[in-house]
C-alpha cells in the first residue's frame, strides 16, 4: 500500500528520476518541493506495486516522525556526486 511512501521526482544534471521513499510519516509532499537531498542513483530500477523506483533517498533516524532526509550544504547543485 502506498500509505507510507511519497513519490518524488528528483532532478539530476540532465535527467529526472522517479523515486518512492518511505518518508510520508515525517514529510508532507508539498514541503519537499525545491529541497535538495542526497540520493543513491546507481541502483537498478525496482518495480514496486505502485510504480518503478529509480533510486533511493537517504534519510536517518529511528522512523515515524523522527526521520530526517539528508541534504547537502549550501552551494551544492542538483546532479553533483557524493565523494
Amino acid at each position: 500500500m502506498l500509505t507510507s511512501c511519497v513519490q518524488l521526482t528528483l532532478h539530476l544534471n540532465r535527467e529526472t528520476r522517479n523515486v518512492f521513499a518511505g518518508i510520508k510519516s515525517a514529510y508532507a509532499p508539498e514541503d519537499l518541493q525545491g529541497k535538495l537531498t542526497v540520493m543513491v542513483a546507481n541502483l537498478a530500477p525496482r518495480k514496486m506495486r505502485f510504480g518503478v523506483s529509480e533510486g533511493m533517498v537517504l534519510a536517518a533516524g529511528p522512523g515515524g516522525k523522527d526521520l530526517f532526509i539528508l541534504n547537502p550544504d549550501q552551494g551544492a547543485q542538483p546532479g553533483m556526486r557524493v565523494k
